[in-house]
């Protein structure tokens, strides 16, 4: 019986356009869900050879909604019995893909759907090394809560606060706005945008800014990136926006990934500067995803037993994901002559594809190391002779992943969905 587990069809991305995503399962994961803006499609994967996969529900109108809306997104982004970490996260809570992206829509609806434990693991997203980009109510769910006028300010529980910093909606629907770019932008590492630093006509429905009037301060971390540029008194209210940060973007730690977020509504454009205004974007926050991790330094005569499951909560002894790596160090002494690596299965749950992997100095990718075995199965030994003194990487690899197929909601995981809860393995170094 196939998984309730259904995602928007994906593109396979070439290893040439993967601009250093090594170690996620793919690029973008969209969240189309409850209460959100119901798109199928983001044109900037294609636009940037991205692979992506999404959750898509019904319209965001109350009475489209289904109770199997609700069991699907808690299935996708919280977990089930076939993917316990969900969709997101890999078992040890480490990033499946490079970006969330959120859609414009109803921030708190959406909030609320996603309940405590979907926003949690969207939080450990986050703060493990997946970054985020997020438009219009993606850019209000984001933050610490909406600064309403004339009331005291009070956090919004529903939101994610992933930025550490409020909004202020425009008040400003169905309409269009031109942004301006600040001087010394990191978003003009990727495109010009022309002699006049500015994207004309991007949608804006009811989107927000970045407040930080009335003694609120910019959160350390958070920069500016765009401000709007529309000299107009909203409609049926007294807020100016002109000049207002209309795009900004924040990283809390080498660890933690990067939030990109935007008060209007550029998702859908097909071509010019509105495209690559989303292209930039997504590629300065894939650019901040968190360096990655190490899970402890092997030592020789030391069995590493990489065994453990979600619920252990102990992700430096936890099984593998698919297309995930794990990295270890393993220092080796002057006057070594050989170096045996050797990786293992588990009986019983060995049916899976593993790759071991060295490299001295650093970390241990495909692309990056000709130390390595990628043979079927799980069992494999890596011999290096007269290895250099000093500090080693030593990757494992899970190649084996999830298959697709199209449903009624998008695209359906088959298959190998066992590798979804983790390959159990060990690791065993010797030395002469």
């Amino acid at each position: 019986m196939a998984s309730l587990l259904c995602l928007a069809s994906c593109v396979t991305l070439p290893t040439q356009a993967q601009n250093n995503s090594y170690g996620y399962y793919k690029d973008i994961f969209m969240d189309s869900g409850i209460r959100l803006n119901s798109l199928t499609d983001l044109p900037v994967s294609r636009y940037l050879g991205l692979s992506i996969e999404a959750f898509v529900s019904a319209t965001h109108s109350p009475d489209r909604l289904t109770l199997r809306d609700t069991l699907l997104q808690r299935e996708i982004l919280t977990g089930s019995e076939d993917d316990l970490n969900g969709v997101l996260l890999y078992p040890d809570g480490e990033p499946r893909f490079r970006v969330l992206y959120m859609n414009g829509g109803k921030a708190a609806g959406h909030g609320k759907s996603l309940d405590v434990k979907g926003r949690q693991r969207m939080k450990d997203f986050i703060a493990n090394g997946g970054s985020y980009v997020g438009t219009c109510a993606g850019a209000y769910i984001a933050s610490m809560g909406s600064a309403i006028r004339g009331k005291e300010f009070q956090p919004n529980k529903t939101y994610l606060n992933i930025w550490p910093g409020t909004v202020r909606g425009t008040l400003l629907y169905k309409n269009h706005t031109s942004m301006t770019m600040e001087p010394g932008n990191p978003l003009l590492k990727y495109y010009s945008f022309g002699k006049d630093m500015k994207v004309d006509s991007i949608r804006h429905n009811g989107g927000c800014f970045a407040y930080f009037g009335e003694g609120s301060i910019i959160p350390e971390g958070t920069e500016v990136l765009m401000r709007y540029d529309y000299d107009t008194v909203a409609v049926n209210s007294k807020v100016k926006i002109h000049g207002e940060v209309s795009t900004w973007a924040y990283k809390a730690n080498d660890v933690g990934g990067r939030v990109v977020m935007t008060g209007s509504h550029p998702e859908a454009v097909i071509s010019g500067e509105r495209l690559q205004f989303m292209a930039a974007m997504v590629q300065y926050a894939m650019e901040g995803n968190g360096k990655p991790s190490i899970k402890g330094e092997l030592i020789p005569g030391e069995t590493r037993h990489m065994v453990k499951g979600t619920a252990d909560n102990d992700p430096a002894y936890t099984a593998i994901g698919d297309r995930q790596y794990h990295h270890f160090t393993l220092n080796i002494p002057k006057g070594t002559k050989k170096a045996k690596i050797s990786l293992s299965g588990i009986e019983g749950k060995d049916n899976f594809d593993l790759s071991l992997l060295a490299k001295e100095g650093d970390f241990a990718f495909h692309q990056t190391t000709h130390l390595q075995d990628v043979s079927l199965g799980c069992n494999k030994t890596l011999v290096i002779d007269a290895p250099k003194a000093g500090q080693w990487y030593i990757s494992v690899c899970c190649e084996t992943t999830v298959e697709t197929c199209n449903g009624k909601y998008g695209t359906e995981y088959i298959g190998r969905r066992d590798v979804l809860n983790g390959v159990p393995y060990t690791l065993l170094v010797a030395f002469e």
